[in-house]
């Protein structure tokens, strides 16, 4: 098991006052599902003790405070911004993917219905920019303005994404180009927001930017091979998860992609209403066959390099810099 980065063992309690008090502005109905859907409420509003998520995007916003040689606490209203972004967005992604646990409990849309999870993921997300607005400091519109192209961009890779699901002709430059917005964009923002709100010269948020959205993308291709490979107990996804939902995720589609009966194969299967357990473990073995496993891991790999050199790029303090790999480390390990 990779060892958790400070950096992510310290931010829950740095950013969990200031996250509360954000969505404590809430009207009472809309906060209940908030609260609900952050872990700190059951579904009868009883505060509960659960175990604290990794909160990895808000310790990439402080991080990039740090990177522009600012005290960390400068970011906390970055880092509130983007985790009530990444709220928002699972809140709907649980409706539109009609997945009904979330955290190994009820999704919220479960327990309160789909229109209540709706407004509450409108609510959050009319909040973050609220939040950066009203940070101190001349880079707060620039933040703003970060974050919501940000958002844009993940709801772009979410549009294709469903779009995806449509369709069975899909090409691996598109797959990553929702990748890139999906998941990328926001892990990008993160890493960039606490030096924007610092002020800090373009040439190095935009450095930090790429290093996330590098990122990004190799968080995603880790999640890919997850679903289809990793272990149910670790993920809390059922396994083959992915492959039974007919997800057309990167390790996937780099197979279809490819040439040969292997790939063939998978289309044809891929393509049929009913999957035996057998059949699952069958496309399993022919997205490894046709090349999409091995793919997937070195293009992670090939990503997580990028975004080092980016790093490199920056001339960060090395304490700093050393931090960010760690992270990168951490979060795209197999292990966990």
């Amino acid at each position: 098991m990779t060892a958790v980065p400070v950096s992510l063992t310290d931010v829950r309690e740095l950013v969990d006052g200031a996250l509360r008090a954000a969505v404590g502005r809430l009207d009472p109905r809309t906060y209940r599902v908030a609260a609900y859907h952050l872990g700190w409420t059951d579904e009868e509003g009883r505060p509960r003790a659960a175990p604290a998520g990794k909160a990895l995007r808000p310790a990439l916003a402080l991080l990039s405070a740090r990177a522009a040689l600012a005290p960390q606490e400068s970011a906390l209203p970055g880092a509130v911004a983007v985790e009530l972004v990444h709220a928002f967005s699972l809140l709907h992604d649980d409706i539109m993917d009609g997945d009904r646990t979330r955290r190994h409990r009820p999704a919220a849309w479960t327990i309160f219905g789909e229109a209540s999870a709706i407004l509450a993921g409108d609510a959050l997300l009319a909040l973050a920019g609220e939040v950066l607005l009203e940070a101190p400091g001349q880079g707060s519109a620039r933040a703003a303005h970060a974050l919501a192209a940000a958002t844009r961009g993940l709801i772009a890779g979410q549009s294709l994404d469903m779009d995806f699901e449509t369709r069975r002709k899909i090409s691996l430059d598109e797959c990553v180009a929702m990748a890139a917005g999906k998941t990328a964009a926001l892990l990008a923002c993160s890493c960039a927001i606490g030096a924007v709100l610092d002020g800090a010269p373009e040439s190095l948020s935009d450095a930090l930017e790429a290093f996330g959205a590098d990122l990004g993308i190799a968080f995603q291709l880790v999640d890919d091979l997850l679903g289809i490979w990793g272990d149910p107990d670790a993920t809390g996804k059922p396994a083959l998860s992915d492959v039974r939902s007919r997800k057309m995720s990167l390790p996937v589609v780099a197979a279809l992609n490819a040439e040969g009966p292997h790939a063939e194969r998978l289309a044809e299967m891929y393509g049929r209403a009913d999957l035996s357990e057998d059949d699952l473990r069958e496309v399993a073995a022919l997205v490894e066959a046709a090349g999409g496993r091995a793919w997937a891991e070195r293009e992670a790999e090939r990503r997580i390099q990028r975004a080092a050199e980016h790093l490199a790029s920056a001339r960060l303090p090395e304490p700093v810099r050393a931090e960010f790999l760690r992270v990168a480390d951490f979060v795209t390990r197999r292990d966990h």
